[in-house]
């Protein structure tokens, strides 16, 4: 959320932070000098500036910090729709990564579309099959995007496309932040049988630039109880079918 705001906001003080999110001032100073040494933000004198650009996506290594009881628990319930035999196509992403983790030591067959979930499997190898796309590797994200990757997607047909996001509404349906990204998306949906959606209560309401398919466009979205129960109405009123899992 400090994330989001200060970027959105273009500069934020540590007063109006602190308001927000229901932290002391001591806690989000110490929040904003983690996010400072990550590149993310600039501190100046009572609050940061972002060096983000307003369309532009934080850093995996920095999400892959935020919200994870509630990924994991997601993971866990995605995980738990895949059944042994099937193949299934992994998207980029950090709770793609949970899903990995739980999908290592199944008799399943993965095609992952990120470094992080590659070595995830790899390394050590589990049970679960490894298929490698190809693809031009997005340097901060880990993703694999481009020509190679869509022909090693539209040349397999999966059983079931876990697919991720940055954001999620009723209006502007799943959205990304890379255009190549979105080309994947969109490729995995065509080649998979069902598609489930992994996206924490932090990705809905949010918008990136580019459209995947609308709110009524997978067969399923898990999310957490986290979520705005305005947010859970709207998509049900568009037409998604959601699976809202218990934080722990």
């Amino acid at each position: 959320m400090i994330t989001e705001t200060v970027r959105d906001s273009g500069r934020v003080s540590v007063q109006d932070l602190a308001r927000l999110t229901g932290s002391s001032e001591m806690t989000i100073r110490r929040d904003l000098d983690a996010l400072a040494a990550q590149g993310v933000l600039e501190r100046d004198r009572g609050g940061a500036r972002s060096l983000l650009l307003r369309g532009e996506e934080p850093p995996f290594s920095l999400r892959s910090s935020e919200a994870e009881d509630a990924k994991r628990a997601i993971a866990a319930a995605v995980a738990g729709r895949i059944a042994d035999g099937e193949t299934v196509l992994l998207d980029s992403g950090t709770t793609c990564v949970e899903v990995a983790r739980l999908l290592k030591d199944r008799e399943v067959t993965v095609m992952p579309l990120s470094l992080q979930a590659v070595r995830v499997l790899s390394d050590p190898p589990g049970r679960a099959q490894l298929w490698l796309p190809g693809g031009q590797c997005r340097a901060t994200e880990g993703a694999l995007v481009g020509p190679l990757a869509l022909a090693s997607i539209g040349a397999l047909r999966f059983d079931t496309f876990v697919l991720g996001c940055c954001g999620l509404s009723a209006a502007d349906g799943l959205t990304a932040y890379d255009l190549d990204d979105a080309a994947v998306k969109k490729a995995g949906l065509a080649a998979s049988a069902r598609t489930v959606l992994a996206a924490d209560s932090g990705k809905l309401g949010r918008t990136a630039r580019a459209r995947v398919v609308p709110a009524d466009g997978t067969d399923e979205i898990v999310t957490d109880s986290g979520a705005a129960p305005a947010e859970i109405a709207a998509l049900e009123r568009a037409g998604a079918a959601l699976d809202v899992v218990p934080l722990p």
